[in-house]
């Protein structure tokens, strides 16, 4: 099971690191579609979420404190729903309907956040392949 769990982590983090990437690499572009969302604070909104998911992706990689890692990827991913994908203002049925998906894969995503935080979690070292224990026990 070690490896599945491993493997899974690898597979799950890769979108979050190619993201992470987007913001730090690609600021400006990143900043403006932020501004454009009327996200306030855009330019420190942008690297601090793009450092908060580089951050949370290699804690749940090398499975240090990977519970708070999943945690921080919980509450990004509502925000981000929320504040970036607001189909509900969306005035065209096109931009509404990409916004929806958005909207909902980020809620998907933040509900496998929100699992994996209550495995490592309740199962902590028990998964194995994990550097540090968890640094919340719910077993």
């Amino acid at each position: 099971m070690d490896i599945l769990v491993f493997i899974g982590r690898i597979l799950f983090v890769i979108l979050f690191f190619t993201s992470a990437f987007g913001h730090l690499g690609q600021t400006e572009k990143m900043v403006e579609y932020t501004k454009s969302k009327g996200v306030p604070a855009p330019r420190p909104m942008t690297l601090g979420s793009g450092f908060l998911l580089l951050i949370a992706g290699l804690s749940i990689l090398f499975g240090v404190w990977a519970d708070l890692g999943a945690l921080l990827l919980f509450f990004f991913l509502v925000a981000t729903a929320v504040l970036m994908h607001p189909f509900w203002k969306e005035k065209t049925t096109g931009g509404r309907e990409l916004e929806m998906i958005n909207f909902q894969k980020d809620l998907a995503l933040a509900g496998a956040s929100l699992m994996l935080f209550a495995l490592f979690a309740y199962a902590g070292s028990d998964l194995g392949l994990m550097i540090s224990r968890p640094a919340v026990s719910l077993g």
